[in-house]
This record gives structure tokens, C-alpha cells and sequence, in this order.
């Protein structure tokens, strides 16, 4: 057994790709290294800006010898046959060995592969890895084809036993592989040698190179929460920035310094952002005031004046960046302060393009001011207020700050509409309309920021359907999976019951209208004529216009109708009957996702997605719940067998029959006592079940089903449903159709697997 190291050290390697980098590293090393024959104990890979390191444990010494036998033609079989065989083995005949089978006598090869020494193995892994290494971005330099993602000055490739060390040899457009490295670029530059993982990160550390990059984040933390616990302050937690910033250094040195007192008025998430983009620092925090009011930076090495050139050299730029913020900020309170206020934002998003199907910024946000306003009253938000929240929540977009940070669009909108006087509630939208973002991001609960953030991403998601430009496997340019996602937990968690299918069409006929104003056509939606004369003469309009011009102007995919006598022309919208059950689908699609983490099973939504209502997603959840309890119970795992035997039974007889069995039994013709329990089971139960359902109780209606488990049992015990008797056969047919019937009140039965 022995170890093996490698090291591929080459100038600063981007922060964002290092992790992935070693990952590569480590990944393809080993599957080329297995796939030889080489199997290991372990792996471990990593990285610090200027090198690339791999360590392999319990390595084989030599690839095992591989022995295999083929079976070939026929003895006697044509030439070329043999021939081609003997290819493909690497043998000559005189080496075949003749067997006697069951089919008569045929040719054997015995292929034997020796094994290889493990240096000869690694250096044709190696060298395969480095010229196909798979950076997102990668370069040339002087006259080699070799392309790294920054020049790769050394390879160290060693192979430590009990006995000592050896070099794998190994030589890559000019680069040989050592046993050398060097440290740190500036405290010790100088190389030197190593004999394996433990000396090689020993020696590292000596050279002022921390090799771990988890070590190098647990540093840079610990020193930067000490150093501002001790002014009595706290750093704003960033896990990102943190793994960034020990990307960027082999020596973590931390240095805190002070923002200039000019600066501390602006809004804490405009500092931290400058800081964060621009300059890589993280913020320090006043716990008492929330006011940012210091910034740490981390060097990459020790300094005589222990870093005080370096923290005014970084003081400097960010006074410089800070002054720039400072200005985008007192000219945007201006502006919102002013007596037009963030009005005159909005004119100015009519010029730009949210899409070039889809219209203008200020388009979409007159479509979002309407659906706000719909869906105002089933949130329990002032119908007015959601109106005006639509109409100011996207002004941010115009102002100065956002272009610079696009980040802190909505946050910054807050900010400006406290400015400029307007609702809390409407300042709250401004921010929260964006949200949810992900999976665990808040979702908003002011009723007012619900009716925006519903009528914002119904818009979005209603818009690109209507254009077909949907989601497509693991592609989605607009995040249009998100948005959906988003409506789904602003409903859920906010308890809303809507219909979302009416909402969707509401939006629907919003965006064609939108689009009618746009293109100056007129266009028929639904018995609404919009009234808007072609942008063509008279005369011109005597013409039926191709359908592909009128899809181009519209950017939609639309039946053409010429109508009226005058030679106007209309369009007649038919595609709301497939965009819009499309979009549900989707929506019902993604719903299943994110129930299926909270336990639910999908078949047990799908059943309950079968029944109407099923756009009502507060309901279709409640539902859902209640069916998934109900099917983990011994109640509700039998009862769904004896359904399944009534359907499939009654199925079979109506496809035989050529008859529907839907008309209920008749008492008169029960002959048995368990058919009469039945029978008077499912008549108590129907009205129960019905009630229940009704009245959105569905714990009830599962209770009411449960007390059907007994008495189907009962009845396929005790009788057999096709009677020699057809007057009784068709009586207990329509009796299995009562108990579908029944059933299928809660939920489509048929829907849940076994």
C-alpha cells in the first residue's frame, strides 16, 4: 500500500471556481485511477488561491493481473469470423483452446492482462486530467497548447511507502513533476521539498500557506468577531463573503477598520452592499444603534506596522466608493421627496423593455395594479392601497441606487416611499412584493404586500405562458418555477382560498388588453371588443392581413377573423383555453414538489387534484392532508381495497354489458343481510360525506368513510355479485356504484397506487 500527493500549483485561481475545482480533482483522479485497477482507502482534495492539492490513502503498489475468458465461433466456422475474433482477443489461433458444448465444439480465448506498476498508472491518469481539466474558463500562455485557468507553473506528484518516497515521472508540455513546492508568494516565496501529506502541510504552515480552506474561514471569523466584540460591536454574518475572502488568501491577517463619520446616515444595507461588491469587507454592526460603523478587511500577509498602510490604502477607496453611494442616495430622497415622487420614476419605465413580447416596465405594472386590486378583498387588503402599492412597488427600478446595486431593489423602494410620505403598508409591499425568493425565504404576511406579490408573479408566470416561453428540464431563464413556488406559499401560508383558475384569466385579459394598446389592434376578448384602429389607411385595411404579420405584432400565437363591413379588422384571442389549464398544470406540478417534502405522497394529490375545485389550492391542500391521514390508516388501506374490487368489478361488468350501472340499488331486491347493511351504510354515508365536504370539514368526510370499511368488508364476504339472478346482479352492480359514488365524493380513489 503507499500515499499519494499531488499539487497543482499555478498563479491565483478565481475564488468561485476553487471548490469546484478541487472537487474535479479529486473526482477524476480516483474514477481514472479505479478504472486502472487502482482502489484506495481514501481521498481528500484541497485548495488555497495558488494551488490545487489531492491526497490519496492505501493506494495499491500495482494494478491487479485481469484474467478473462471468451467465448468465440464455432470450430469450423468462416475465416473472417475467426479472424475478426482473434482481433478482438489480441491472440493468435494457436492460442484458442477447443471445447466441447452443447452445440458442438467451439472456440475459447483465455486473455490475460498484467498488472501495472501504480507510477505508470498515475502519470497517464494525471496527464489526461490536466489537459482536460474542466474550468469554466481557461487560457494559454507562451508558445504551449496547454490551457489552465491561470498559468500552471509546477506539478508535485510523490508516491510515499514505508520505505521512502519516489516521484511519478511525469512531464506535461515542459512542466515536470516533483517533490517541490513553494509558500506563501511574499513571506516565503522560496520552494522546498516534501515527502508526503504530512510533511508537505507541515511545511506549508511554516511557510505561511494555511492549505485548508475551511481552517482559513474558521480564522478569518474567530479574528474578526474577537476584534469587534472588543469595541463592543458585531460582524454582520455573510457565509458567502466569508468563503469568497478565504478564496482570496493563503494567510488570513484580519485588520478592522472605521467608516468616515459623513458616511454612517446611509441606510445599513447600502454599506454593507458597497462594501461587500465592491471592496470585499465585511460590515460591523452596532448592536445598540443597527448603524454600520466599522468594516473588516483580510490581507494576505503580515506587515512591520501590522497592516496600518493597508487598512488606510482600503479607507481611501471605500471613502471614494461610500462618497459615490452617498450621492445616489440624497439624489434619489430628492427626487421620492419631491412633489411628483416616485411618479417620476414610473414614466420613465415606459421606455424600458421588460420583454419585447411582453411589453414595458410600465405596461406590466398598470397589468399588476389591476390584479392587485382584484385580489385585494380575498387577503383582506384595502383594495385602494393594494392598487397604489402596484403602482409605486417597481419605482425603485429608475432610481439611481438600484442601477448601481440591482440587489437592493424593493429594499431600497421601502426607503424611498417612507420618503416620500406614503402608507406603511405600501412602503412594506415595495420590499416584500419580491418575496418569497427561495424555499426558506419569509413570505409576507401585511395583506396588502400578499396582494402585490400574488398579482406580481401571476403576471410574470400568465405573461410567458402566453407567449410559450415555458420552463424546459432543468431550464428556466425567468425563473418561472420560483414564481410558481412563490404563489403556492403565499396562498398556503397565508391561508387564502381563491380561485386561482378565475385570477389566471383576470390576468390573462389584463395582458391582452395590455398588448391591444401596444399594437394598436383590435381585438375581440371574449364579448369585450376592444376598439382600437389598425395602424394601417383605409384602403389598407380592406386586406386580410397574414396571420404570421398579426403573430409578429402581437407576439402571440392568435386565431385571425375578418369581420366588419366598414373593412376593419379584428382578432379573436383563442388561446386562453389552452394557456391558461396549462399554466394550473404546471402550478399543480410544482405543488406536488413541495408537498412531497412535507411527507405527502404524489398519487394521494393527484387524486384529489381530479376533483373540482382543485384550482382552490388552500382547499386542494386541506383535502390532501386529510386523504393522506386517511389512506395511512388500517381504516383507510382497506376500505381503499374494497373500492378497488368494487370498481374494477363494476368496470369490467359495464365494459362487458355495454351499459352505465350508475343509477343506485334498489331495496326491494337485497337478498342478503351484509347487502342490506350496505345499502343502508352508503345511504347514512352519503349525506354525512356530503355535509362534511361542503363545509370544508374533510376530517369528517374521512371519518364518514372510515364507516364504510366495516360493511364493504362484510358484503364481499358474504356475497357473490354476479348472480345467476340478473334482476340481482344488476341491483349489486348499481350497489358497487353507490360506493363509488360515495367515495368519490373525497377524493378520485382510482388515482392512489397500491
Amino acid at each position: 500500500m503507499a500515499d499519494l500527493l499531488i499539487e497543482l500549483f499555478s498563479e491565483e485561481i478565481p475564488a468561485r471556481m476553487q471548490a469546484r475545482a478541487a472537487e474535479d480533482l479529486k473526482t477524476r483522479m480516483t474514477n481514472g485511477l479505479v478504472d486502472a485497477g487502482l482502489t484506495y482507502a481514501g481521498a481528500h482534495a484541497l485548495s488555497t488561491p495558488r494551488r490545487l492539492t489531492l491526497a490519496i490513502e492505501g493506494l495499491l503498489d500495482h494494478s491487479p493481473t485481469l484474467r478473462e475468458e471468451r467465448k468465440g465461433p464455432k470450430v469450423g466456422a468462416p475465416d473472417k469470423a475467426i479472424e475478426g475474433f482473434l482481433r478482438g482477443a489480441g491472440l493468435s489461433r494457436d492460442q484458442l483452446e477447443e471445447r466441447e458444448t452443447p452445440k458442438g465444439a467451439v472456440y475459447f480465448a483465455l486473455i490475460e492482462k498484467p498488472g501495472r506498476p501504480a507510477a505508470e498508472i498515475i502519470a497517464e491518469v494525471l496527464d489526461d486530467l490536466i489537459r482536460n481539466f474542466p474550468w469554466p474558463k481557461s487560457m494559454r500562455w507562451g508558445a504551449g497548447a496547454l490551457r489552465w485557468v491561470r498559468p500552471l507553473q509546477s506539478i508535485l506528484c510523490v508516491i510515499t511507502r514505508e520505505d521512502g518516497s519516489e516521484v511519478v515521472p511525469l512531464d506535461i508540455d515542459g512542466i515536470p513533476a516533483g517533490d517541490s513546492t513553494a509558500g506563501h508568494r511574499f513571506m516565503a516565496p522560496a520552494r522546498f521539498t516534501v515527502s508526503g501529506f504530512e510533511d508537505y502541510t507541515t511545511k506549508l504552515k511554516r511557510a505561511f500557506v494555511v492549505l485548508d480552506p475551511t481552517e482559513r474561514q474558521a480564522a478569518i471569523w474567530q479574528d474578526a468577531t474577537n476584534q469587534a466584540f472588543a469595541s463592543g460591536l458585531e460582524v454582520v454574518e455573510d457565509k458567502g463573503l466569508l468563503a469568497e475572502v478565504a478564496g482570496l488568501v493563503e494567510w488570513p491577517v484580519v485588520l478592522m477598520g472605521s467608516i468616515d463619520e459623513e458616511f454612517l446616515d446611509l441606510p445599513p444595507e447600502v454599506l454593507q452592499t458597497s462594501m461587500k461588491e465592491h471592496q470585499k469587507f465585511f460590515s460591523v454592526r452596532n448592536p445598540r444603534s443597527g448603524r454600520i460603523e466599522k468594516f473588516i478587511t483580510v490581507a494576505n500577509r503580515e506587515t512591520a506596522d501590522s497592516g496600518a498602510t493597508i487598512l488606510a490604502g482600503n479607507q481611501k477607496v471605500l471613502s471614494a466608493r461610500l462618497a459615490d453611494a452617498k450621492f445616489f442616495w440624497e439624489n434619489d430622497l430628492r427626487i421620492a421627496r419631491s412633489e411628483v415622487g416616485m411618479e417620476g420614476w414610473l414614466q420613465s419605465l415606459g421606455n424600458v423593455t421588460f420583454h419585447n413580447k411582453l411589453g414595458t416596465q410600465a405596461a406590466r405594472i398598470d397589468r399588476i395594479a389591476v390584479l392587485a386590486r382584484e385580489i385585494a378583498p380575498a387577503v383582506g387588503a384595502d383594495a385602494d392601497l393594494a392598487a397604489q402599492a402596484a403602482r409605486v412597488a417597481k419605482a425603485d427600478l429608475s432610481s439611481e441606487m438600484v442601477y448601481e446595486f440591482p440587489e437592493l431593489q424593493g429594499l431600497m423602494g421601502r426607503y424611498y416611499a417612507t420618503a416620500a410620505g406614503l402608507p406603511e403598508e405600501v412602503a412594506e409591499a415595495c420590499e416584500a412584493h419580491y418575496s418569497p425568493l427561495g424555499p426558506s425565504d419569509d413570505v409576507p404576511t401585511d395583506p396588502v404586500s400578499v396582494a402585490v406579490a400574488l398579482a406580481d408573479k401571476i403576471d410574470t408566470l400568465t405573461g410567458f405562458w402566453a407567449i410559450d416561453e415555458k420552463p424546459t428540464g432543468s431550464k428556466d431563464p425567468y425563473a418561472l418555477r420560483r414564481a410558481a413556488l412563490g404563489v403556492i406559499r403565499l396562498v398556503l401560508e397565508n391561508r387564502i382560498a381563491y380561485s386561482l383558475m378565475g385570477l389566471l384569466e383576470k390576468s390573462y385579459v389584463a395582458l391582452m388588453e395590455s398588448n391591444v394598446r401596444r399594437n394598436r389592434v383590435a381585438v375581440v376578448l371574449g364579448d369585450t371588443l376592444a376598439e382600437v384602429a389598425l395602424d394601417k389607411t383605409a384602403e389598407e385595411r380592406l386586406f386580410i392581413y397574414d396571420l404570421q404579420d398579426i403573430e409578429r405584432s402581437l407576439g402571440l400565437t392568435s386565431e385571425f377573423v375578418m369581420l366588419n363591413e366598414e373593412g376593419g379588422v379584428e382578432l379573436r384571442i383563442s388561446k386562453s383555453d389552452i394557456v391558461l389549464p396549462s399554466l394550473l398544470s404546471f402550478f399543480h406540478d410544482r405543488l406536488k414538489v413541495f408537498l412531497r417534502d412535507q411527507g405527502i405522497r404524489h398519487d394521494v394529490i393527484d387524486a384529489c387534484i381530479a376533483m373540482a375545485g382543485s384550482d382552490d389550492l388552500t382547499l386542494l391542500v386541506k383535502r390532501a392532508r386529510a386523504l393522506q391521514d386517511f389512506m395511512t390508516s388500517e381504516d383507510g388501506g382497506n376500505l381503499l381495497q374494497g373500492f378497488r374490487r368494487a370498481n374494477n368489478i363494476l368496470s369490467q361488468a359495464e365494459e362487458k354489458d355495454g351499459v352505465e350501472y350508475s343509477y343506485g340499488a334498489d331495496r326491494k331486491f337485497i337478498e342478503d343481510e351484509a347487502e342490506l347493511a350496505l345499502f343502508e351504510a352508503l345511504a347514512a354515508g352519503e349525506g354525512a360525506i356530503s355535509s362534511a365536504i361542503e363545509a370544508e370539514d374533510f376530517a369528517a368526510a374521512m371519518s364518514g368513510m372510515a364507516a364504510l370499511r366495516a360493511p364493504v368488508d362484510a358484503f364481499f364476504e358474504a356475497v357473490q355479485v354476479n348472480s345467476d339472478n340478473q334482476v340481482v346482479r344488476r341491483n349489486r352492480l348499481n350497489l358497487l356504484s353507490q360506493i363509488r359514488k360515495v367515495c368519490g365524493q373525497v377524493a378520485d380513489l382510482s388515482r392512489i397506487e397500491g
